[in-house]
């Protein structure tokens, strides 16, 4: 199905993201993880590359698995990172050929040791161009990434949300967020773009705090502010994982009902390949449409 479908119809759009492991380079430990997400109930299950475009191979074989045997729909990753027409073309007849009919278009992060993203020989240098090429297809529906504190590399946060409507003009039919935790800025990004033209479904990306040193990490290389009520909540019990995790998820509730107040169309799980904190927040919250985890 879908996922496009899945707005048209449901109040709220659930959906997770996992990655490839790549410490011992197989998907073994990752099946536990998914097959309970799976029980989860959510819409669709996403599943990206590792930095850079690596660990491509192993995103689709994930893919397939969601799509055959969890019985749950899936979003795979597509970067132009390091990939020419040809390969691009390769990696979507073989998602076509299993049957996965949902991507989301990503321009991909510089692989690692380089310091800029290089258009790669006869490949593409923005996402607008990869949803087009994709679009061709007239197979696949098509998601983008927002920024809802702009991207680190935009001139500004307007010149960001113009590049988010050619985004859409190219033909994505919905957004999912890189992370946040100011609720504030994803409703002026909401608003700005709303202005722009931009006439998809906006999707709020919630990362659960549950590792101090994980999410000090994560916030120095996407841009994103920790504030300041999450870090006086945080800072004092930084060497104590579990009481990082139960503030952080504690803060991820509260964030999330705001969210469902403010009307947002889905939630977008970065699980980080555990399903426990996921499970924790979905717990304390309600969902429009269905009953409690």
């Amino acid at each position: 199905m879908k996922i496009r479908d899945f707005f048209a119809t449901d109040p709220c759009v659930l959906s997770f993201e996992v990655f490839p492991p790549v410490r011992d380079g197989t998907i073994d430990r990752l099946v536990p993880v998914i097959d309970r997400l799976a029980e989860l109930d959510p819409h669709f299950i996403s599943v990206t590359y590792g930095a850079g475009g690596g660990t491509r191979d192993m995103s689709v074989e994930i893919a397939s698995l969601l799509k055959e045997k969890a019985s749950v729909e899936v979003l795979a990753h597509l970067t132009c990172v390091g990939a020419d027409r040809e390969q691009i073309d390769g990696i979507l007849r073989e998602l076509r050929d299993k049957g996965v009919q949902n991507i989301l278009a990503l321009r991909g992060d510089p692989p690692a040791g380089e310091t800029s993203f290089t258009r790669p020989k006869d490949g593409f240098g923005y996402a607008c161009e990869l949803v087009d090429f994709i679009r061709s297809y007239n197979w696949f529906c098509v998601g983008v990434a927002g920024y809802p504190e702009g991207h680190q590399e935009a001139e500004s946060f307007e010149a960001d949300i113009d590049h988010l409507k050619r985004k859409i003009d190219a033909g994505s039919d919905f957004v999912i967020t890189q992370l946040f935790y100011r609720n504030e800025d994803f409703y002026r990004f909401r608003d700005a773009a709303d202005r722009a033209g931009v006439n998809v479904p906006l999707v709020p990306g919630i990362f659960p705090v549950i590792n101090y040193r994980q999410i000090s990490k994560i916030v120095s290389l996407c841009g994103a502010t920790l504030p300041r009520e999450l870090r006086e909540r945080i800072d004092p019990v930084r060497d104590d994982d579990g009481e990082v995790a139960r503030r952080g998820i504690d803060y991820a509730v509260r964030q999330t009902e705001d969210l469902l107040q403010h009307g947002v169309p889905g939630l977008h799980f970065y699980s980080m390949n555990r399903s426990g904190p996921v499970e924790e927040i979905l717990n304390g919250i309600s969902l429009p449409g269905r009953n409690n985890i």
